[in-house]
């Protein structure tokens, strides 16, 4: 496809970048995990850069009290129950469609994300779990591709390069993940938008950076913000000479954890996801008319839906089950096995 340079006539008039910039923005690839409030800021901005491949992974679909701050989506995604990254591939599309862009409904694991994130010139946290991001992390070193962390919450954010070899990795900074419970989420302590878009802005600007080859230009700093209350700090960092990822090349969270299913609690939302120890291909009409009896369905073509209250099954082809309306693990299992046969 022959693009028209017109649209990026701004950008390139922009010394750092310039026509050569562009021309590797062009030709880079990129992965962005997560697409919810950051990863669709995160979105829009490679995307209209000109960025020319960007895969898109998420495993969830969008519901209305999301549309204050993940700013890809409208109503008729919410009430159409889209999966987001199919919304945001067709909105993206419509943004710029010179640009490829490979959507993946499913949730990165150990079994996927080698696949999904090794073939690419740098990797984007729009995720909101620090499993995902260990394993973000893993796969970065081991392949030695870049990747640049954030994270928003409240009204702060948070935001660090991290290039193998150079800089100090996640592990180095969060050495174990926080235990169940303990940290804030969207859900729980809520989040204003404009955090979003600051901690989107600054992973952006890093992102072209590393692209287009200015490294000299990148923040080695992790820098937190507090937007409510005026609060800005930019914090050097040390790598840990005893890091299990970085320094004893040690990918743990690439390792089979468990060889059954996985059941994870998703941010703090009373929705507990059951995944299966293999991706499965399961027969969605098939399971609606079982479940017709004694569930309310809503169908989709890329969910299901099985209201039982109070609970709901959401069901994808590949086996996974979000179980909303609770936090225990034990029930949702229950639930699962009794209604889907898992």
């Amino acid at each position: 496809m022959t693009v028209d340079m017109t649209r990026y006539s701004r950008q390139i008039l922009f010394p750092p970048i310039g026509k050569d910039g562009q021309a590797r923005l062009q030709s880079s690839r990129i992965a962005i995990v997560g697409m919810g409030a950051l990863g669709t800021a995160l979105a829009n901005h490679m995307v209209r850069a000109g960025v020319g491949y960007i895969r898109i992974i998420d495993r969830d679909f969008v519901e209305e009290s999301n549309l204050q701050r993940q700013m890809l989506y409208d109503e008729m995604d919410a009430q159409n129950q889209l999966p987001k990254a199919i919304a945001a591939k067709e909105k993206l599309e419509r943004i710029n469609s010179s640009v490829t862009i490979e959507a993946h409904v499913t949730d990165l694991t150990w079994r996927n994300a080698e696949k999904l994130l090794s073939s690419v010139d740098l990797i984007l946290d729009g995720t909101d779990n620090f499993s995902v991001r260990y394993l973000i992390n893993d796969v970065s070193i081991k392949h030695q591709i870049p990747w640049i962390y954030g994270g928003a919450v409240s009204a702060r954010g948070m935001t660090f390069t991290i290039r193998p070899g150079i800089t100090p990795c996640l592990r180095c900074l969060f050495p174990d993940p926080p235990a169940p419970g303990s940290s804030e989420t969207c859900d729980t302590a809520g989040v204003i938008g404009p955090v979003v878009q600051i901690v989107a802005s600054f992973q952006a600007t890093e992102a072209l950076k590393l692209l287009i080859g200015a490294t000299e230009a990148l923040d080695p700093r992790m820098r937190h913000f507090e937007l409510w209350d005026n609060h800005y700090i930019a914090m050097k960092v040390k790598a840990k000479s005893d890091c299990p990822v970085c320094k004893q090349q040690k990918y743990e969270f690439l390792e089979p954890a468990h060889p059954e299913e996985q059941a994870i609690s998703l941010c703090g939302r009373q929705t507990i996801q059951i995944s299966p120890a293999d991706s499965l291909q399961m027969n969605l009409n098939q399971l609606a008319e079982k479940l017709e009896p004694v569930a309310d369905i809503e169908k989709t073509p890329f969910l299901l839906r099985a209201t039982i209250d109070p609970y709901r099954l959401v069901i994808f082809p590949d086996g996974r089950v979000l179980v909303q309306g609770t936090d225990d693990i034990s029930i949702a299992k229950s639930l699962v096995a009794k209604y889907v046969g898992m």
